[in-house]
């Protein structure tokens, strides 16, 4: 929000520097970015008067003017036709500098001497006007500097106004913020207006279809005005805060809206069919050209200004071409309305029109300052365009809107959340400064009721009151001091917990950790070749996506992980470890929040370690990823952890992957990624990719860790290789040796796998080694073969193995 001091002072009498009053807004909230000095771009120039004019001699469109600054007459050459005797004019003497670097110099134009130049606005960069001289006012004193008589130096302070506080994008909100620091009185302007005795009613109409989007429209009718430049005043003011000026009518909207914060606009009264407005949504696809040219194409939910036929404005946003004001305007129907804010925000966007007006609508603002706007707006108009008010406004306010009221207010409470004793009468003074009412409430002492202007929309609970407290008194003047806490013990959180040790796992391992987006893009589910029936089909679409890549929420971490390799691949490096730790989302039905998963992925591809002589041609495979899922659910203590074939991931090689299970409940996956998938993200293989489910492993997490005294005597070991069908897996004979009740068969473990010469088609030998012990003597070889002959007997009957 750009902001003039001389602007502000029209408002509220500023005594302190600008440097000291961006100081106090700063300190007060209101952050002051920078701090610009500004002034006129040429140098001696002074006001003159003409004091007399006639023909040059030798040319027919020159002048010959005498022009005098009270102190000494120049003689001057002039080509402009709009001057005459009299008049107050610019006069750039020998020696001056007008923009871009141009010095005025003694000179003889066609034989006759000119002794300095009269300038016009676009001359001197003050205005667009090159028309002719510019004339000023006649009771300008002359000789004096025409930047000081003219009031041109300023400065302009640029404020970073939060989204909480609309009512500082306007010049008097600001006032009202330096009246309250400074303790000076707010001066409001004049909103009183002239007006005829023809009624407004007599002449047009309002009607809103669609109150829930436009609560409150109001409108004016001004007539007979002559569209012409705004006077200086208005101009300066304008080009101050950014704004260019455009005609006598358009910049008083313009004005109007940084003065006062609320947005108008002037639509010719001639151009809207039936005489009448209508507000209402447009119609899917209807077509609009709006006020810079551009036709674009409407959502359904579009809130519109319409006339009897068609859309003339994009509510709160811009208006249309065609119904804009021209230079033979002469009948002004002039809007000031309140707009649903989050309706002006999804609009904005989906047009991406920012504007102005939608700015400060879609933060909200005063719903009661309509009106004084409508009539500030219509007074300023009639009297810079010499038209006339018709009698009354239309106010049309179907639906009322709520603005906070009777907030409870309690002095000890403020004094306990700012840590200091601010004195009562101090808070009441503070909270009347920003126009706020306060009462007793008869509920005992230093107990108030607070009710806000309308104006300030972010204030609805007694917090808000305290803020606006502590920020006026001074956060300087509050005391530092340490807080009273009790320390008491952590509590162990179950869940970071998990986390913590998979990363220590995982990082120890070599893996590197990914942070990735949860956003992913919608085909993600096809390249990943999920089937028709699966949930993680079922993804959760971002409203306002940055990117089409990143439009909806991640399913399964792992089609992110095959990103981050596919970058690596593209630029050289195919030798990967990494994991991540994060969510998924799964959609559930409308208007219920998405469930929300903990996972723990991982990929690895490429070599197993890195390039060294002794392991040169060692390369990642489903079992170095198997044993990282290994130490994860051993160092948490899963209960019955396994390892079963069979599952059907879509994007697993079916012959190189499995489900991850305590128990018969699975908690995840691991395995290649199947070719076909491979191909599709531009990627080769092979690569393997684990994802565990962190909800279900906190779940069964055990922080109690078992304990087993050091064995006093001796284990004794027996080695069997087994020929066994091919598709009965190792674990399910694991799982059948652990499960005979024998004590003194400490474990057992895979030591062997073999196929090929030797063995039968369709067979292979796993070798197992049993391990024996006792915990209260030695064991014999006598008792150690008769218990293990008869576990391997029942292997053999249980499996219809063989022993080799």
């Amino acid at each position: 929000m750009l902001v003039s001091l001389k602007w502000l002072r029209d408002y509220v009498d500023v005594d302190v520097s600008p440097e000291e009053l961006a100081e106090l807004l700063t300190m007060a909230g209101l952050e002051v970015d920078s701090l610009d000095r500004t002034g006129p771009a040429f140098s001696e120039v002074r006001v003159a008067k003409i004091l007399s004019v006639k023909s040059h001699p030798d040319a027919d469109n020159l002048s010959l003017c005498e022009v005098t600054t009270g102190e000494a007459t120049y003689p001057v050459v002039c080509g402009a036709g709009n001057i005459s005797v009299g008049d107050t004019v610019p006069l750039a003497q020998v020696g001056a500098t007008l923009p871009g670097g141009y010095v005025i110099r003694s000179s003889k134009i066609r034989g006759e001497a000119s002794e300095g130049m009269l300038c016009s606005e676009e001359e001197l960069g003050v205005g667009g006007d090159a028309s002719g001289i510019m004339l000023l006012p006649s009771d300008l004193p002359l000789g004096e500097d025409l930047a000081e008589a003219l009031d041109l130096r300023d400065t302009v302070l640029d404020i970073g106004v939060t989204p909480n506080r609309p009512d500082c994008l306007s010049i008097i909100g600001v006032a009202r913020e330096v009246a309250a620091i400074t303790g000076k009185e707010l001066r409001y302007p004049p909103s009183g207006v002239m007006e005829t005795d023809e009624d407004i009613r007599g002449v047009t109409s309002v009607s809103i279809l669609d109150p829930d989007l436009c609560p409150r429209y109001t409108a004016r009718i001004i007539k007979g005005v002559r569209i012409g430049p705004s006077p200086f005043w208005m101009r300066r003011r304008l080009e101050a805060v950014g704004l260019r000026s455009i005609n006598n009518i358009v910049d008083v909207t313009n004005f109007v809206m940084v003065e006062m914060g609320q947005p108008l606009h002037a639509f010719d009264f001639r151009f809207l069919e039936e005489g009448r407005i209508v507000v209402r949504r447009s119609r899917e696809g209807e077509p609009f050209v709006s006020l810079d040219g551009k036709e674009r194409t409407l959502r359904a939910d579009t809130l519109m200004i319409c006339d009897g036929v068609k859309p003339v404005a994009v509510g709160g946003v811009m208006g249309g071409l065609n119904s804009e004001v021209q230079s033979d305007t002469e009948t002004i129907l002039l809007e000031s309305a309140y707009f649903d804010p989050s309706s002006i925000r999804r609009t904005s966007r989906a047009l991406a029109m920012g504007t102005d007006a939608a700015f400060r609508f879609e933060r909200g603002i005063d719903p009661e300052g309509v009106i004084r706007a409508l009539d500030r707006a219509a007074s300023l108009m009639a009297e810079l365009s010499g038209g006339t008010v018709c009698a009354n406004a239309i106010d049309q306010y179907p639906r009322r809107v709520e603005t906070a009221c009777d907030i409870p207010l309690h002095v000890q409470r403020v004094r306990d959340i700012l840590g200091t004793a601010v004195p009562e009468a101090e808070m009441i003074r503070i909270l009347e400064c920003l126009e706020m009412a306060v009462e007793p409430t008869g509920d005992g002492e230093g107990a108030f009721k607070v009710t806000p202007p309308t104006c300030r929309v972010d204030i609805t609970r007694e917090i808000d009151l305290i803020e606006e407290i502590a920020r006026l008194y001074g956060y300087g003047r509050v005391p530092v001091t340490l807080p009273a806490v009790s320390v008491d013990a952590g509590i162990t959180d179950g869940k970071r917990t998990v986390e913590e040790r998979v990363r220590e796992i995982m990082t120890g391992a070599g893996y590197g950790e990914a942070i990735n987006y949860s956003f992913i893009a919608p085909e993600a589910v096809d390249q990943l070749g999920l089937g028709e029936t699966d949930e993680r089909r079922c993804q959760v679409r971002i409203r306002n996506p940055l990117t089409e890549e990143q439009a909806v929420m991640r399913s399964t971490m792992i089609y992110s992980l095959l990103l981050n390799a596919k970058r690596n691949a593209d630029v050289g490096r195919f030798d990967l470890k990494i994991f991540e730790v994060g969510r998924t989302f799964i959609r559930h039905e409308e208007g219920k929040q998405p469930l929300e998963q903990n996972r723990m992925a991982c990929l690895i591809t490429g070599l197993r370690y890195q390039d060294r002589w002794h392991s040169r041609d060692l390369h990642a495979d489903f079992y170095d990823m198997k044993g990282c899922v290994e130490n994860i659910l051993d160092a948490l203590r899963i209960p019955a952890p396994s390892f079963k074939s069979g599952i059907r991931e879509a994007f697993l090689h079916p012959g190189k992957s499995c489900g991850v299970f305590s128990g018969n409940e699975p908690v995840g996956f691991l395995g290649e990624i199947h070719p076909d998938v491979l191909s599709r993200v531009d990627l080769t293989g092979p690569i393997v990719v684990c994802e565990l489910d962190l909800d279900r492993l906190t779940e069964y997490y055990s922080a109690k860790a078992p304990f087993r005294s050091i064995p006093r005597f001796p284990s004794s070991s027996r080695d069997v290789a087994f020929l066994i069908r091919r598709e009965l897996e190792a674990g399910e004979l694991l799982r059948l040796v652990k499960d005979f009740p024998e004590e003194l068969l400490e474990k057992v473990q895979i030591f062997d796998v073999y196929e090929g010469q030797n063995i039968p088609a369709g067979m292979r030998s796993l070798g197992l080694r049993f391990s024996y012990r006792s915990a209260e003597r030695t064991l014999t070889d006598e008792e150690v073969n008769e218990i293990h002959g008869g576990i391997v007997q029942k292997i053999v009957q249980a499996t219809e193995a063989s022993v080799r």
